[in-house]
C-alpha cells in the first residue's frame, strides 16, 4: 500500500481532493470537471479510497465519493514541525537582508585619507 505521501505526490489526485473539497461528488462528474477519462478518474479514486483519504457511499444508482480529512491532518500534523524551521530560517534571512540594508557595503563608505609620507 502507498504512503498518503505518495498517494497526494500525483497532481490528478491532488486536483480530486481539491474538488472533493467542495462537497461529494460522482466519478462522472469528476471526469467532467477535471478532462479526465471516467476509467482514469475511478482508477485514482481507488488509490485514494485505499489510502483512506475518501469514502464512498451509495446514493440510489450513483457511487459518491468524499474526502475523508483525519488522514490530511495526520499529514499536517507530522508536516508542522518543517513547516516551524523553515519560517524560522525564513525570518533569520530576513532579519539578516533588513541588517544588510541598514549598512552600506564596504565599497559605499568613505575610505579614509591616504597616509602621508614623511
Amino acid at each position: 500500500m502507498l504512503s498518503a505521501f505518495e498517494v497526494v505526490a500525483e497532481p490528478n489526485r491532488r486536483r480530486i481532493l481539491d474538488v472533493l473539497r467542495e462537497g461529494r461528488c460522482p466519478v462522472g462528474e469528476l471526469s467532467h470537471r477535471l478532462g479526465l477519462t471516467q476509467p482514469t478518474v475511478s482508477k485514482h479514486l481507488r488509490v485514494l479510497k485505499d489510502a483512506r483519504l475518501v469514502d464512498v457511499e451509495q446514493d440510489a444508482q450513483r457511487r459518491l465519493y468524499r474526502l475523508r480529512p483525519e488522514p490530511l491532518v495526520e499529514l499536517d500534523a507530522w508536516l508542522a514541525p518543517y513547516r516551524e524551521l523553515w519560517s524560522q530560517r525564513l525570518d533569520a534571512l530576513e532579519r539578516h537582508l533588513t541588517t544588510m540594508a541598514d549598512d552600506p557595503p564596504a565599497s559605499a563608505r568613505p575610505s579614509p585619507p591616504p597616509r602621508r609620507k614623511r
